[in-house]
């Protein structure tokens, strides 16, 4: 196993699972969770992962931009998807789509600069070849 310099670590308590909820450690985040398409108030954690991967992914775009030293004429964006699936051969899954928007860039730059993106993300490294993941570029 490699040697890794640890950066952050989140820390969050969960009590009552999807009917719950959750805080972290700083107080920062404090939520009631809810099941999806209920009336109950709350987020759910198919939210929450959009959130925390869109943002993730973004930075890294961002990242590999500068790197290149690619300008953005707007704040880039990413409207993601999340699918919680349900089939008789894997149980529960999800399926993920990231709607991106690099405005002022062309698209095989914003091609190049998602697939790079997608390589330097940590949320993309851990889900590779784990769910279904579609990225158009709008």
């Amino acid at each position: 196993m490699t040697q890794s310099k640890v950066l952050y670590t989140a820390k969050a308590h969960t009590s009552g699972g999807r009917e719950g909820a959750s805080r972290t450690n700083d107080g920062r985040l404090d939520v009631e969770l809810s099941n999806p398409d209920t009336k109950a108030t709350g987020t759910n954690p198919e939210q929450l992962f959009a959130v925390g991967w869109s943002a993730c992914f973004l930075s890294a775009l961002q990242l590999v931009a500068a790197k290149k030293k690619v300008v953005f004429t707007a704040p880039p964006s990413d409207d993601v998807e999340v699918d919680l699936l349900l089939s008789k051969e894997d149980g529960f899954t999800l399926r993920v789509r990231h709607n991106i928007t690099l405005p002022g860039v062309d698209a095989g730059t914003a091609r190049a600069l998602v697939e790079e993106g997608h390589l330097t993300c940590p949320y993309s490294k851990a889900t590779r070849g784990n769910i279904e993941v579609e990225t158009i570029i709008l």
